[in-house]
Formats: C-alpha cells, sequence, structure tokens
C-alpha cells in the first residue's frame, strides 16, 4: 500500500501563493498519474490538477492560470504552486494517486489518497 503525505497548505492572504508537497513512500507510484484534489466545508470532493507519469498536466477550471503541478520522479513527490489565490479556494487540499488506467479526473480514479493539507484564504 503506498502512503502518501502532504505538507505546505497554510493561512494565506488572498492574492497570495502557496506551495503543496506530496511524497509517496514507493517508487512504483512513478509510473502512475498524480494529482490532487480538495474539499470544501459542506462540498463534494473535486479535482484540482493531475499529471501523468510523463508531465502530461491536467486542471480544473476553476484552476486553470493560477495552477501548476509538476512532479521529480526521483523523489517521488508531486507539487502544486498556486497562485493569486481566493477565499473561494479555502479547502483541505488532498494528494491522489491513480489506480492503474486512470487518468485521475474523478475521486473514484484514485486508489491511495494523502491525509489532507488544510488552505485557508481570507481576504
Amino acid at each position: 500500500q503506498v502512503q502518501l503525505i502532504e505538507s505546505g497548505g497554510g493561512l494565506v492572504q488572498a492574492g497570495g501563493s502557496l506551495r503543496l508537497s506530496c511524497q509517496a513512500s514507493k517508487s512504483t507510484a512513478s509510473s502512475y498519474h498524480m494529482g490532487w484534489f480538495r474539499q470544501a466545508p459542506g462540498k463534494e470532493r473535486e479535482f484540482v490538477a493531475a499529471i501523468s507519469w510523463s508531465g502530461s498536466t491536467y486542471y480544473a477550471d476553476s484552476v486553470k492560470g493560477r495552477a501548476t503541478i509538476s512532479r521529480d520522479n526521483a523523489k517521488n513527490t508531486v507539487y502544486l504552486q498556486m497562485n493569486s489565490l481566493q477565499p473561494a479556494d479555502t479547502a483541505v487540499y488532498y494528494c491522489a494517486l491513480a489506480r492503474g488506467g486512470s487518468r485521475l479526473r474523478e475521486v473514484d480514479d484514485s486508489r491511495a489518497w494523502g491525509q489532507g493539507t488544510q488552505v485557508t484564504v481570507y481576504s
């Protein structure tokens, strides 16, 4: 079972930036899509961004142009750089590892989740 350990959340003023990191416990994670979802209070968990093993990236419309996902396969780590943060970005952000053959666009596409890291944006 692969474990995903996130870091980098916090409290940030609107317009600011954060960088989230997620390290997988096994190198096999580098062969699969990895990505980020988020869940705001009272809402469903939603897709934010994903990256393939080769570096192809995919973003939700809500973060496109403000987020950059990247990965370092040598470190089994995926990153999410978020800029121009807004209060609507406030949520718990979860790192995810895709099931085999999945492109990690839906919650059910994930076979492992991190513990979540809180991002709070205040105006």
